[in-house]
């Protein structure tokens, strides 16, 4: 009879509940003797999880808006440290939220529990001597990306690259064709996605940038039409005021930015996670991004990289041009866009050698890792 298996759990948004649940299917198949508590989202509940309380309760973003919450969070994380001490798991994963789950981690820890946190904080790119904490934190450290495996390396932390999710699940080649019929988009005419960002800070700074971009790229590219996921219906209504008085034949579609990857022959995007999902799906693209000057004066002086966009330091060299602050005019956004809708073939084969690279079955593989860290492989 297999001993019955503890592993607790604890994502803090909906892309670590995504990663939670095939984690814990993976696990389930590879070691069928297994419990799961902590807490996580619907995905994670229907693989079987107890969640102690809902995740949203976790969700926060924004300095104010973490200041607000902070008396609530810090309460809960430590009731929440004292529950699973008690319960004794053979294994913690925190997913992704290190500033809650790097603290419990190390708690769980100094009571003798082993832990794993899954998927890396930026420290490779700034505020490097966090690796010090996580290096007392974790016993073992599971990144999706090998230039982040190779940082834990080097500093000493156990460390397995397991690849990434996106990758085994997004097709190495996209029906362009099948996509634009999908979204009702001409078949014979270049397509450009939009994706200023999903935050409404991120499309105040990002989105008249990219239409009026837009506007100048049909000048030089006639016959070009716009697609623009959007990600709330809040970031619609916000998108929708700034194209009062533009004329552009441009498709806002309700999410879906998937199939508005897949549609599009070139993408003008805001750097951030969105970025891997062009590379996946072989999109050439033009990075761009803005913040507050203040913090960008603060940002330069702390970030050790050399590029800002994943594709990038994936690569470890400039792949796709990378527009930040004042660089980032109309002007040079569609000056760099138009050659692209000729094909992009030297970003789309670097991608194509990436994607390949990344993917390895990585809910796999991290199971695998965990049950090789307690002894049930």
């Amino acid at each position: 009879m297999t001993d019955l298996m503890r592993v607790a759990l604890v994502a803090g948004e909906a892309s670590g509940d995504i990663l939670g649940a095939g984690l814990m299917q993976a696990l389930k198949t590879q070691y069928p003797q297994i419990e799961f508590i902590g807490i996580g989202g619907p995905l994670m509940q229907a693989q079987g999880l107890n969640s102690y309380f809902p995740m949203e309760r976790l969700s926060v973003m924004g300095l104010v808006e973490v200041l607000g919450r902070l008396p609530e969070l810090l309460a809960r994380r430590k009731r929440l440290i004292n529950t699973l001490i008690e319960a004794k798991p053979d294994v913690f994963i925190g997913i992704d939220a290190p500033d809650f789950n790097l603290t419990l981690e190390l708690k769980l820890r100094q009571a003798g529990i082993k832990t794993v946190h899954y998927v890396s904080p930026s420290v490779w790119a700034w505020r490097q001597k966090r690796v010090l904490k996580i290096r007392d934190a974790c016993d073992l450290m599971l990144t999706l990306f090998p230039f982040e495996a190779q940082f834990y390396q080097d500093h000493q932390v156990p460390v397995r690259f397991v690849g990434h999710p996106l990758a085994d699940t997004i097709p190495q080649q996209a029906d362009r064709a099948a996509a634009r019929e999908a979204l009702n988009l001409a078949h014979e005419q270049p397509v450009v996605a939009l994706m200023p960002g999903s935050r409404g800070g991120e499309v105040s700074r990002l989105g008249s940038l990219f239409l009026d971009a837009a506007v100048r790229l049909r000048t030089l590219r006639p016959g070009i039409q716009f697609v623009l996921p959007c990600s709330s219906p809040e970031r619609r209504a916000q998108l929708e005021q700034m194209l009062v008085g533009r004329d552009l034949p441009l498709t806002l579609l309700n999410g879906r930015s998937h199939e508005a990857l897949a549609a599009c022959d070139a993408v003008l995007i805001a750097s951030g996670t969105a970025t891997l999902e062009a590379l996946l799906y072989k999109r050439p693209m033009v990075v761009a991004y803005k913040v507050a000057p203040l913090t960008y004066r603060i940002l330069k002086r702390l970030v050790t990289s050399a590029y800002i966009s994943l594709p990038n330091l994936l690569a470890e060299r400039l792949l796709v041009p990378e527009m930040i602050q004042d660089a980032a005019t109309p002007e040079a956004l569609a000056q760099l866009l138009a050659p692209l809708l000729d094909g992009g073939t030297v970003q789309t084969e670097g991608f194509d050698v990436i994607h390949r690279a990344l993917r390895r079955d990585a809910s796999v593989q991290a199971a695998q890792a965990v049950l090789q860290l307690v002894g049930r492989n």
